[in-house]
């Protein structure tokens, strides 16, 4: 379900807004918002993604040398996922997407949708994020709402 308002918005939010994502929010268009639900040093590293209608990530890829990747689990509103060469993919709650790692890809909110997705990145060896270039606009906004 789509939420362009903020407030009904955050009554499904069940995992919370969080705060300004301030330390990537300069690899977004648009703002977002981040909850971690686990600290780091529990070996899984769970956060809660918050996106505003419109707002997504560059594109980016998730090095690693083996194993790797991540994880995203939609919780709230409405998004879309998308790599390199394929098709963008409609997010809704309770869609799962495995992210190879090495793949190029972004995601986000659509353009009339609040948005939130559990993150995690996957263990692996000589892991680092690469950011890349944002979504191109034109592109974006041609994906159907």
């Amino acid at each position: 379900m789509k939420y362009l308002e903020e407030a009904t918005f955050a009554r499904v939010n069940v995992f919370g807004k969080g705060q300004p994502n301030e330390a990537f929010g300069r690899f977004f268009v648009g703002n977002s918002f981040l909850n971690p639900l686990t600290g780091p040093k529990t070996g899984v590293h769970l956060t809660n993604v918050t996106f505003e209608p419109g707002c997504r990530n560059h594109w980016h890829i998730h090095r690693a040398t083996s194993g790797g990747g991540q994880l995203l689990i939609c919780t709230a509103g409405e998004g879309w996922y998308q790599e390199a060469g394929r098709e963008a993919v409609s997010l809704v709650p309770g869609t799962v997407i495995v992210i190879p790692a090495n793949v190029k890809h972004w995601h986000g909110a659509k353009a009339d949708s609040w948005f939130s997705h559990i993150a995690m990145e996957l263990p692996g060896e000589e892991t680092a994020s690469e950011w890349l270039e944002p979504v191109d606009d034109e592109a974006y906004q041609k994906l159907e709402r």
